[in-house]
Formats: structure tokens, sequence, C-alpha cells
């Protein structure tokens, strides 16, 4: 881990930033979610139009559907939401939250004194046990990174609260938010599910 003093650090390649009582929406992938070429493609984006592009590009390939979507098992998605929810009230406030067939998302406010990427690995590292037992694999389960984004202000808030619940509605998986059981939108009727323009 590399760390300037200033809050920002990074574990591998992706600068990530940390401090007390911010609120970050984070995200998390599969080992296999995104090909070796689509990831080269993606990372010659970053170098050239910077973190912005990066996640406009990014972003939509996940929805795509690559890889084995484990994620896709009620049973595993249910673990991951499990593990999701586990410490919240204790370590952190889990704003919201959706569990789709090969990526995560959860919007989360630390308490004091807690780090975020403690909390991602502890995440990733007790479902990738768990999910490994369940299914008899023995694979990497999750990319080593994770990416997180700092929220600026109210309406920041929620747009990203918006593209978090719409994501299911946007990957064709469900036509209303409400319906996927792996969200903070779960059977909250009301939610409007076209976010087509809502951008994180």
């Amino acid at each position: 881990m590399r760390v300037d003093g200033s809050g920002w650090y990074s574990w591998y390649y992706l600068p990530h930033w940390e401090q007390a009582g911010l609120v970050q929406f984070i995200t998390f992938r599969l080992a296999d979610a995104l090909p070796r070429e689509v990831v080269a493609e993606l990372d010659d984006a970053r170098r050239q139009g910077g973190s912005t592009t990066w996640r406009r590009e990014w972003e939509p390939r996940l929805d795509a559907g690559y890889g084995t979507c484990v994620l896709r098992d009620p049973r595993v998605a249910s673990l991951v939401q499990s593990a999701l929810r586990y410490f919240d009230g204790s370590r952190y406030r889990l704003h919201a939250w959706v569990v789709m067939p090969n990526h995560v998302h959860a919007l989360i406010e630390p308490f004091p004194g807690v780090r975020v990427s403690p909390i991602v690995q502890a995440w990733k590292s007790f479902t990738a046990r768990e999910i490994n037992l369940l299914l008899g694999r023995s694979d990497r389960l999750w990319q080593r990174e994770y990416f997180d984004r700092a929220i600026r202000d109210a309406g920041h808030y929620e747009r990203v609260v918006a593209y978090i619940h719409a994501n299911p509605v946007k990957a064709g998986l469900v036509a209303d938010p409400s319906a996927w059981p792996w969200s903070s939108a779960y059977g909250n009727a009301g939610i409007p599910a076209d976010f087509r323009d809502t951008e994180p």
C-alpha cells in the first residue's frame, strides 16, 4: 500500500481516498467479470481520458454480463447481501446497495476510526471463502481492486442512490428496481425505474 499523507492511497494501481465521515460509493467485481482485452482497452481509456471517461466506459461493460456471473445464483447473492448488511450500524452506515450477477455496488458511510479498505477486504474475504465452499470451487473469486468515489453533495448522493437502484433495470434483469431481491430498493414501490441518464 502506498500512502501520500493527504488521504489518498493505493493498493495496486487504483487510487483511493479515505476521510472520516465521508460517504463512499464502492464497486467491486468478480475476477472474471471483464475479459483481459476489455480491461486493457479500459486501462488505455483511463490513461487517456481520466477517471470520469474510464468509469463511463467501464460501468456498462460490467452490465454486459461477462464471466461466470456466480452472483446470479440466489444463494450466492443472498450471502453477499448478508455480508454487506452484517456490520451496518456498528462499523458503517449502509445507505444503498445492489448485488448484480458479476459485481456489487454499495454506498457506505464508515464510522469514525473505521477505514473503507478493511471493510471491503472483510466483505471480499468472507464471501470468497463461503461462496467457494458453497459452490465447490477454489478459484479466486474477486478482482483484487475495488473502485470508490467520494460523495460530494446532496445532489451527487441522490444520483448515486438512483444509479445503484436502477442498475438491474439498466442491465435488463428486471423492469422495476423494487423487483430485484438483492438491492436496497427491493419491495420499495414508487422508486422510478428509468435512470438512463443517471451517472454516479
